[in-house]
């Protein structure tokens, strides 16, 4: 990536934030965050509380990458075939075809994913991890981008089956959108509430665009430096006396992947150790599974991360190309 094209970087994310956030006001960062997570093409779990702006979030990003956008309401009664689809035999033409399901999409909500059985949460691990579905041993493309957002509740736990740690690997970040500011929150209510804020956003590039400065992000530089910081780093939450599993080998990729995305939003053609530092939470705490005797006493996996964070120096050096 050249600087010139890092500013065009740049200045096309920060567009599309700002759009965004004309459906989604007050939450720039986490707008900032998921974009990121899409043009690393990695996927978000959202842990927050009902009615925060879930839905209004994946169709606003949607609208702004003409991109098409699905909602799967996640029952413990649905089915692995109600998510990816099914093959139906055609009586008239004597063969079957495929009808592809909601996760033929670019941008998919499967809200509570937590409701459903197992069974059906695992009917996106492929698409997740390889961006295809296979229905009876033929593969369907799901094209690009596509971002999975998944929500659980973590308040209301009855009646859900937790996520198994490989399943929770395969998101990039985890985050939570929260509610609006008691200013926003004014500004919401004083102005015309509408049912769907996104209908009126219009588009600020193409799919085939995102699709490119996904490509253009992958060719940001990382110094070995900085790649020393972030595998030290993880190798310190492996070592950790308080986990039983530390950051996965797809985990220390993961922030490589989306810290340079990171650095091409500011307008930087390398990733710096603070990007690194700025991302480690959401990407590395919900892949940390805690020794019981330390989680009872109060300790966290945010607790742990900035424990790594405090006893692994930082390179001091610039690390540019």
């Amino acid at each position: 990536m050249t600087p010139e094209q890092a500013a065009w970087f740049r200045d096309t994310f920060t567009r599309l934030v700002d759009n965004v956030d004309q459906a989604l006001m007050g939450k720039r960062e986490v707008v900032g965050l998921v974009l990121a997570a899409m043009l690393a093409e990695g996927h978000v779990l959202l842990e927050d509380a009902p009615g925060t702006g879930k839905t209004s979030l994946a169709k606003a990003l949607a609208a702004s990458v003409q991109g098409s956008s699905t909602r799967i309401q996640f029952t413990p009664d649905l089915l692995p075939s109600d998510v990816t689809g099914v093959t139906i035999y055609d009586q008239a033409n004597h063969s079957f075809e495929f009808h592809r399901g909601p996760v033929f999409a670019s941008i998919v909500l499967a809200d509570e994913i937590n409701r459903a059985s197992p069974k059906t949460q695992s009917a996106l691990l492929e698409v997740m991890e390889e961006s295809r579905v296979t229905v009876d041993g033929t593969p369907h493309e799901v094209g690009r981008p596509f971002l999975v957002i998944a929500t659980q509740n973590p308040i209301e736990q009855a009646g859900t089956y937790k996520l198994p740690e490989a399943q929770l690997d395969r998101f990039m970040i985890k985050t939570s959108i929260g509610y609006p500011s008691l200013a926003v929150a004014e500004r919401i209510l004083a102005g015309n509430v509408e049912r769907n804020p996104s209908a009126n956003l219009q588009a600020v590039i193409t799919t085939r665009a995102v699709a490119d400065m996904a490509d253009l992000a992958a060719s940001v530089h990382v110094d070995p430096a900085v790649a020393r910081y972030a595998a030290q780093l993880v190798e310190a939450t492996r070592e950790s006396a308080s986990t039983k599993l530390g950051v996965s080998v797809r985990g220390a990729i993961s922030m490589m992947r989306i810290a340079r995305v990171v650095a091409a939003s500011q307008g930087r053609h390398y990733v710096i150790p603070d990007d690194v530092k700025a991302l480690a939470a959401p990407v590395w705490t919900h892949r940390l599974v805690l020794d019981p005797e330390a989680e009872f006493a109060g300790t966290t996996p945010e607790s742990i991360i900035e424990r790594a964070l405090g006893d692994v120096e930082a390179p001091l050096a610039r690390a540019s190309a």
